[in-house]
């Protein structure tokens, strides 16, 4: 694995998410539940839709951190419905690394390059893309995760979603099937993600 092109992707990718934060246009809102707002527009990127959640988690930034991270035996393997497990295939560096993502849905496993990056504000970024490694088969995935800061004990969850879920080498006609229910896991997202920050000691 090319880790100065992992290095050169995954940065390109936390640049994408914060234009996507930046830029107001073209949002158009497809779920209100509980709090948590989900907006879609089309993706640039492939012939599908850029999905946006935000929503407030009672919780300090890193309360909500340890319950969202990607990581291998993590707090979001307990309690994210749409996960059953993460695995790290290698270390790049302490925040960069392929990730695998093993979903319930379909049977699928998606890998990413995931890369974190801290702010100076309190910020946390969660940015992940997928690659290609010799230890994983092939799945085309964009997952874009954004954490803002906010007031005390409360943190503003910013969420983007950018997911071709047809697979390789053979496609599913997974489209017809996601598209009306992918608003509803992501507001489902932040209400089991608030169920798990309460529950840390």
């Amino acid at each position: 694995m090319d880790s100065a092109v992992a290095a050169q992707v995954s940065e390109t990718v936390a640049e994408k998410v914060l234009q996507y934060r930046r830029d107001a246009s073209g949002w158009k809102i497809c779920r209100e539940s509980n709090g948590v707002s989900v907006s879609w527009r089309p993706s640039v990127e492939f012939p599908g839709n850029l999905y946006r959640g935000e929503g407030i988690v009672c919780g300090t930034p890193e309360e909500v951190w340890d319950c969202v991270k990607p990581a291998a035996g993590g707090l979001r393997e307990k309690w994210d419905e749409n996960v059953t497990s993460f695995e790290v295939i290698q270390s790049i560096t302490d925040n960069l690394h392929p990730l695998s993502c093993m979903k319930l849905n379909f049977s699928q496993r998606f890998v990413d390059v995931v890369l974190v990056k801290r702010y100076e504000d309190g910020t946390i970024s969660s940015n992940a893309t997928h690659w290609e490694h010799p230890l994983c088969p092939q799945n085309q995935v964009f997952v874009r995760g954004f954490k803002p800061s906010c007031e005390p004990n409360k943190t503003n969850l910013v969420t983007f979603f950018q997911t071709d879920l047809s697979g390789y080498p053979n496609p599913i006609p997974t489209k017809a099937l996601w598209t009306p229910s992918f608003p509803h896991s992501m507001t489902s997202f932040y209400a089991n993600l608030q169920k798990a920050v309460k529950k840390i000691p």
